[in-house]
């Protein structure tokens, strides 16, 4: 902190007067030179013993002998000082001297420090008496001692001789001693102007200097003199001086050098408090000066350019070798260079004087030498006559203003521009005055004026300083675990707080005018002009401008800009504009360009980009479509999860680059080719990420996976192609299909071309001869295929030159279909290695794509076991994808299937267990691709008693358990005798000594699963006695529960004990499915449903002793309900579910665990869309409404969606009808009430399903459904009828709000309409029926609060979705949707959880008038007649119990003391935008549902957020080589792991 401001010196020698001061006048007073009054306080002993410290070591006895020698000049010396003592005037006296007791002290030294001409005094002798001076100095006090005793030695001080001493420490306490001196007589200074200016002449020349160098020998007296100048303020007498300019551009100037680059400093920097008391010098120096010296202005803004890249301010050249390792050193900076932050410190801290002279100073270069003002406007000439104008005789052409300043002009214009950048960022508060001069150049002739201006400005807007953008984004298409939206942005090791983006202030709103004038700029005649403006454009939009925010309207006008810019008639431009969309990471390309429109939608950024790979020009298209497929591989992790922004945005990418195809071009052809294998699946994929920081939950698990070595990475890349192909439409999906049919027919020419190339022996002796021919023709062949086949022709001719018999091989081990991904991709590294070690490099032009094309990269046997599995297990419409896959490899290249099935058994039967020897758990991936495979080819499968025996061996002992499920099936794959011997021989192994007990229980379990479903004749014998020892152990408990048991646990985690009762679930669904009466299998089947809805009623627990531990329950609750599901995909099973069991397994989905929630859905999911459950099952999913989960809730949001998309093009009305069952499911929901606050809360399911069903001509079916449902009786308990009639108005009046919020035209539908018999049935009369008709049953204000409901809905879908996850999903752990407690009154089921989660992501107030009888109002469970016994309370983290009456509503009770009621809109705008300038934002209304998530995203990320750069730019975008992943491969290990992915059934 800079010392407290002392009083002001006296000007022009008058001395300043003060209270505590009296003054006498003087006869020399007029030449002495005032200086503000030292502070009372004395200085401390501890200063005077550091200062010396630094004294030389003088020899004792060569000093005596010159003391001795040079006595009687002393004596002499010392008389005529004496005599000219009594001719001095004397000083003025302080006043305070005559006010304190006593006589005032005077100074005790009297030893001479002047000698005669030639006498000199030795240095030593003279350093020690400068030392006692000094010492006796520091303890003086200004207020006692007596300044006229000072006179003689302050002469001495000031002579010549001694100011310019050779010696370094004499001129150190020389100036040690006159510091204290001007400390002591302030405010009068006991100099002439000449003594003084020679004093600060050894103060700035010699001694402030020297402090670059701390390891000096009298450093501590030069941080003494900085210190006491800075202290006292003395240094402002420098003001007072005459011609001092010289001296205050010296000190500036050396000061900076001093702290900008010190010498033998540990961490590159002088002490903090040395750098403290250089800033108090300086800044007091311009505060109490009447001007800044403008060379002293250029020194300070000089040190702005300490962030310009070296090199940067040249026009010509590359900058030597220690210049780039300084800017690389520049480029790791995490604060900005001393020197920087002290000009800074003074541009900030003398704003008032800076700007002035900042303004004179741009005048002075910019005006000058731009020749924007005065009569140089129109041609861009400086003056004439001024240092690298153009005179006035110039006759260059004047049309285009191209005839600009000389190359020295734009030398110092760049200089002067750079600046501007900076200063913007460190003090715009001095710019205020230049900014107006910047437009005036928007407006000049001269182009390249314009350009200049324009490039500064949206480098200023966008918060660049001198340093440059931030490195690109780093989209590695290669890079695994794949970019999520959630996930946070790493910060690079290379970032610099240099090149990151910051603005102080916002620059539209600081200069509007300004800003108007540059966004003006985008439709400039001069190409130039436009190229500049969209660069600029884009560092604006993809750094926030500078992390201040941009309002909606700002960013509106730049995005559709740069859109336009995009399809802009000059190709400079366009190209500019794609390189533009490069700086914006993944997360600003779906939040800022994305919600304008995807790349399917006319007009939009991304569908003009997408334009442009089939650009006019080469080098346009090749940066379109290398962009386009770095975006789409850093979107794959959300385009698998589904995530409808990034879908809409970017899921047509691969559509729009395959579809180029058809243009028939062989250099596109190629590209394609070129992005396919480098950027949309890339070779190198999947290049695990190395370790990182987890930033989120996913992040962590990813991370864990990623690192732990625990992926597959050919199952990680096959999913990135059956991806791929699922984006293609079908024009696309032909033409990718027909890049890959060629593969092997080029395999084929290759290998031909390569038999050729040893035929000929790299043209030696006669055989050479004799096939050069035919190798000409190869050649000659290959070359039609690409677009220069001239250099394809030299290329290949010098290929076969070179002879290289292991580059020949290394290209079979490509094309050639029996190896696999690794061995090819290894081979073509290393062919790639090879080629480039040789003088024939280019040959990679042209061998790369040959090899892109011939090789089996897509279509490679590594693959086949994933999309096998995938297209048996069926993961949602990726099954279709994986068939058509397979149907493709099978048609178009069998052999790939031939040369896997026989070794993959081998490798099996080479590693089957025993019973005392394991199997490595890798191994189950093959056994589970060989099932797969077997499924569907079971005749190609080895049928050998070895193979057989490996089988049976996997079952019985294989590890982990789920080996016996793979094991059987393969083995019961054929269906013939020979397979039903196996499977007896095996029934019999598995079913001796059953018991859970027994080793190997669980492979026994699974095995009899199995058994039991495809083949239970061979278990028929034994099937009583497995059914009764899997009901013994569901039903026993052999791990008590304890307080500290987790409420779940992981599947690596769980206990043999649960993972039996979960696998005796499963076997008796088995054996239910196997039964071949149907008859006895509906019998029995009503007691297992029976059986496995107890599981869900009773939270899980239904052994006797109730001390089953949590987590069991937990996973028995999540079998049981998956179980279910799986009985009622059999359609003679499903009618056996009754309504009242449907509702209470519809519960499940909102169950307090989020893992048995999430599974639930899922599997419920899987049914629906492979359509294995009748379309009654939608209804469940709308149960998600209150999901608290943000996350999960949005994906079920996007798979309604999807499934709706669906049925609409299937011209079905599948869902619409589902409203009819949702109002049934509501109105038997344990949380129904007929209370307002209740309705509310259910109309939010109502809500839920209108946002992801309804369209604006389906909506009066959705309506006639919800009308005919008043027109019935409740068919599953007719006292409940009053709930459903309640549900149906409320339905109504919530269809209309919605209908007219979204300005939809409603259209009745005419048609008759039914609704389920079994939940309804119909009225008695239909006198009934008018009567129920005429009644309104919702009570008074529910239709009035339902418009606030839906405008909080809205603000929720435009509000980032990752806003208030933590909240919910903490909420989540705590407490979910259900709140599972026994009641006497009410049967046992569940029920919502606490509305911890409810309120989170509600709209409605919470209510604390709500009467607790209501809640607790008995519910008919309607089939069931039997009572439950009570269960006992879930209990989460902490443990809670939930009171009957406080059930459903315990987190919106009057005790809450958290309030989790939705905000409204203006609280949320003024909490962000808390000490930020007030944006204005356009109204956002009728959005599509298509962008929904992306709207959800875009309201946190449109507001100001400081955005970095993220990383440097990928290599891969260089258009002028091929095989970027090739060159760039780190490594050629692979990560192998498990597959858990879902289970056939």
């Amino acid at each position: 902190m800079a010392p407290a401001r002392r009083r002001a010196p006296a000007r022009n020698g008058a001395s300043a007067k003060s209270p505590d001061v009296a003054e006498t006048a003087s006869p020399e007073s007029n030449a002495e030179v005032s200086l503000p009054r030292r502070a009372a306080a004395p200085r401390k002993q501890q200063q005077a013993a550091s200062r010396g410290r630094g004294k030389k070591a003088a020899d004792p006895e060569s000093e005596a002998e010159e003391q001795d020698d040079e006595d009687e000049d002393v004596i002499d010396a010392q008389e005529a000082d004496d005599d000219q003592d009594e001719a001095r005037p004397h000083t003025a006296r302080a006043a305070a001297g005559t006010q304190a007791e006593g006589p005032l002290v005077r100074l005790r030294f009297n030893e001479p420090l002047s000698w005669r001409p030639g006498k000199p005094i030795p240095t030593e002798e003279l350093i020690r008496r400068l030392e006692t001076l000094s010492r006796e100095l520091t303890d003086l006090d200004q207020e006692t001692f007596d300044t006229e005793s000072l006179a003689k030695t302050a002469k001495e001080l000031a002579s010549h001789n001694l100011l310019n001493h050779k010696d370094k420490g004499v001129k150190a306490f020389a100036a040690a001693c006159l510091v204290d001196i001007l400390c002591l007589c302030a405010p009068n200074a006991p100099f002439t102007q000449t003594q003084l200016k020679d004093v600060f002449g050894l103060f700035i020349t010699s001694v402030l200097p020297a402090l670059q160098d701390p390891s000096n020998t009298y450093d501590a007296q030069h941080k003494y003199v900085l210190h006491s100048l800075a202290e006292v303020r003395s240094i402002v007498l420098l003001n007072d001086l005459d011609s001092s300019d010289a001296l205050q551009l010296q000190l500036f100037s050396s000061l900076f050098d001093a702290i900008s680059a010190p010498k033998n400093v540990s961490g590159g920097r002088l002490p903090t408090d040395v750098e403290h008391d250089i800033s108090d010098v300086l800044i007091s120096l311009i505060e109490e000066g009447p001007n800044v010296p403008p060379k002293v202005v250029d020194v300070i803004m000089a040190q702005f350019l300490r962030a310009a890249a070296p090199g940067a301010l040249r026009d010509k050249g590359v900058p030597d070798k220690d210049e780039l390792d300084r800017y690389q050193s520049t480029l790791l900076l995490k604060e900005e260079p001393p020197a920087y932050q002290m000009a800074k410190l003074i541009c900030q801290t003398c704003a008032d004087k800076m700007t002035r002279s900042v303004a004179q100073y741009f005048s002075d270069v910019i005006i000058d030498f731009s020749g924007v003002g005065g009569n140089a406007a129109g041609n861009g000439k400086g003056p004439a006559g001024h240092k690298g104008g153009k005179g006035s005789d110039d006759e260059e052409e004047e049309d285009e203003g191209l005839n600009g300043p000389s190359e020295s002009d734009l030398r110092e214009m760049k200089k002067a521009h750079l600046l501007l950048r900076e200063l913007w960022r460190a003090a715009p508060q001095v710019l205020s005055n230049v900014v107006p001069q910047l437009e005036a150049e928007l407006s000049a002739d001269n182009v390249y004026l314009r350009k200049l201006a324009s490039e500064t400005l949206g480098d200023m807007i966008a918060g660049i300083g001198a340093a440059g953008p931030p490195p690109l984004p780093a989209l590695d298409p290669a890079a695994y675990p794949p970019l999520r939206l959630t996930d946070e942005l790493a910060t690079q090791a290379t970032d610099s707080v240099l090149t990151t983006p910051t603005s102080p202030h916002s620059f539209a709103q600081t200069h509007p005018h300004v800003y108007q004038s540059f966004i003006n700029r985008k439709n400039d005649k001069s190409a130039l002009i436009r190229t500049a403006w969209v660069t600029a454009a884009g560092y604006i939009l993809s750094t926030s401008a500078g992390g201040i925010g941009l309002s909606r309207e700002e960013e509106t006008v730049l995005v559709l800009g740069l859109g336009d810019k995009l399809t802009d008639s000059d190709e400079k431009v366009r190209l500019a504009s794609v390189k533009a969309i490069e700086a914006f990471n993944f997360r600003d390309v779906i939040t800022k360009l994305a919600p304008h429109g995807g790349v399917s939608k006319q007009g939009s950024v991304l569908s003009n980009l997408a334009d442009r790979c089939r650009d006019r020009k080469s080098h346009v298209r090749i940066e379109a479509m290398a962009l386009l497929g770095k975006l789409w591989a850093a979107a794959t992790g959300e385009l698998a999860a589904g995530d409808e922004a990034v879908i809409a945005a970017l899921g047509g990418v691969p559509t729009r680059i395959f579809s180029t195809i058809y243009a028939n071009d062989l250099e596109l052809n190629l590209l394609v080719e070129r992005i396919s294998y480098e950027y949309l699946v890339p070779l190198s994929y999947p290049a695990v990420k190395k370790a990182q920081k987890a930033t989120n939950g996913r992040g962590s698990q990813q991370q864990k996976s990623a690192t732990g070595g625990g992926i597959d990475a050919d199952a990680v890349r096959a999913e990135r192609i059956l991806l791929l192909v699922r984006s293609l439409d079908v024009s696309s999906k032909r033409a990718f299909f027909s890049l890959q049919s060629r593969q092997p027919q080029f395999s084929s020419i290759m290998e031909g071309f390569l038999k050729q190339c040893e035929a000929y022996n790299g043209g030696v002796g006669e055989d050479g001869k004799k096939a050069a021919p035919s190798l000409e023709k190869s050649i000659q062949y290959l070359s039609q295929f690409f677009p220069d086949a001239a250099k394809v022709r030299a290329d290949l001719q010098r290929f076969a030159k070179l002879n290289d018999r292991r580059s020949y091989q290394l290209v079979r081990f490509v094309i050639g279909p029996e190896h696999d991904f690794t061995t090819m991709y290894r081979a073509m590294k290393e062919l790639v290695k090879k080629v480039q070690g040789t003088n024939s490099s280019t040959i990679l032009d042209t061998l790369l794509p040959l090899l892109y094309r011939s090789g089996c990269i897509m279509f490679n046997r590594s693959h086949l076991t994933t999309i096998m599995e995938y297209s048996k297990a069926g993961h949602e419409d990726m099954a279709a994808t994986a068939n058509e896959m397979l149907k493709e490899v099978s048609q178009r290249n069998p052999g790939l299937f031939k040369t896997t099935i026989g070794e993959l058994c081998k490798e099996l039967a080479t590693h089957a267990p025993t019973e005392t020897r394991e199997n490595d758990p890798i191994v189950i991936d093959s056994l589970k691709a060989c099932s797969s495979y077997a499924a569907k080819y079971p005749q190609e499968v080895p049928r050998d008693r070895k193979f057989v025996q490996a089988w049976i061996s996997f079952a019985v002992f294989g590890r982990p358990e789920k080996a016996a499920k793979y094991a059987v099936s393969i083995l019961l794959s054929t269906k013939d005798e020979k397979s039903m011997v196996s499977a007896t021989e095996l029934a019999r192994k598995v079913t001796k000594d059953f018991t859970f007990e027994s080793p190997r229980f669980l492979n026994k379990l699974v095995t009899v699963s199995q058994l039991a479903r495809f083949v239970p004749s061979v278990i028929a014998d034994a099937e009583d006695d497995l059914r009764k020892q899997a009901m013994d152990i569901l039903r026993a408990v052999r791990s008590p529960s304890s307080a500290s048991d987790p409420d779940w646990v992981d599947d690596a985690d769980l206990d043999d004990e649960g993972k039996a009762k979960v696998q005796c679930l499963k076997f008796l669904v088995q054996q239910l499915l196997g039964t071949k009466d149907i008859d006895e299998a509906k019998k029995d089947g009503k007691n297992i449903i029976r059986f496995l809805v107890k599981f869900i009623v009773q939270d899980g627990e239904v052994t006797k002793s109730k001390d089953t531990p949590k987590h069991h329950c937990s996973r028995l609750r999540l079998a049981a309900a998956q179980a279910i599901l799986k009985i009622c995909a059999s359609r003679q099973f499903d009618e056996i579910l009754s309504p009242s069991d449907f509702n209470t397994l519809a519960l499940v989905t909102q169950d307090q665990q989020p893992q048995v929630r999430r599974g639930f859905i899922e599997k419920l999911q899987k049914y629906l869309v492979l359509g294995k459950l009748r379309p009654r099952f939608y209804t469940i999913v709308f149960l998600a409404a209150f999901e608290p989960v943000t996350e999960f809730r949005n994906q079920v949001e996007t798979w309604i969606r999807s499934r709706t998309r669906y049925f609409q093009e299937a011209k079905q009305n599948v869902l619409e009808g589902v409203i009819a069952r949702l109002i049934s499911l509501l109105a038997h929901h344990p949380d129904y009430s007929a209370e307002a606050d209740d309705l509310v809360d259910h109309a939010r399911y109502i809500i839920f399903f209108l946002n992801n069903v309804a369209t604006e001509s389906s909506l009066g079916l959705i309506t006639k459904y919800a009308e005919r449902v008043k027109q019935t009786l409740d068919g599953i308990n007719v006292e409940n009828s009053e709930n459903l009639y309640v549900l149906s108005d409320l339905t109504q009046a919530t269809i209309r709000k919605f209908q007219q919020r979204r300005g939809w035209i409603f259209e009745s539908y005419a048609d008759k309409v039914g609704v389920p018999q079994g939940l309804y049935s119909p009225l008695p009369s239909h006198d009934v029926a008018l009567e129920i008709a005429r009644k309104q049953y919702i009570p008074e204000g529910v239709e009035d609060r339902l418009d606030d409901l839906l405008k909080a809905a809205e603000r929720k879908k435009k509000r980032k979705s990752g806003d208030d996850y933590h909240l919910q999903h903490d909420a989540a752990q705590n407490a979910a949707k259900r709140a599972k407690t026994s009641s006497a009154s009410r049967p046992s089921g569940p029920s919502r959880s606490t509305s911890n989660s409810k309120a989170a992501s509600s709209g409605a107030a919470p209510s604390s008038s709500r009467k607790s009888a209501s809640a607790s109002k008995p519910k008919s469970s309607g089939a069931t007649k039997r009572v439950a016994k009570p269960s006992r309370a879930i209990k989460s983290s902490p443990p809670v119990r939930i009171p009957d009456s406080e059930r459903r509503r315990s987190g919106r009770s009057a005790v809450a003391q958290t309030s989790y009621m939705e905000r409204d809109s203006d609280e949320d705008d003024e909490e962000m935008l808390d000490g930020v300038a007030e944006w204005q934002y356009l109204d956002s209304e009728d959005e599509e549902a298509g962008t929904s998530a992306t709207r959800a995203r875009d309201s946190g990320g449109r507001r100001r957020q400081s955005k970095s750069g993220g990383g440097r730019a990928s290599s891969g975008g260089d258009s002028g080589m091929w095989g970027r992943s090739l060159r760039q491969a780190a490594s050629d290990s692979e990560a192998e792991g498990d597959d858990d992915g879902a289970e056939s059934e």
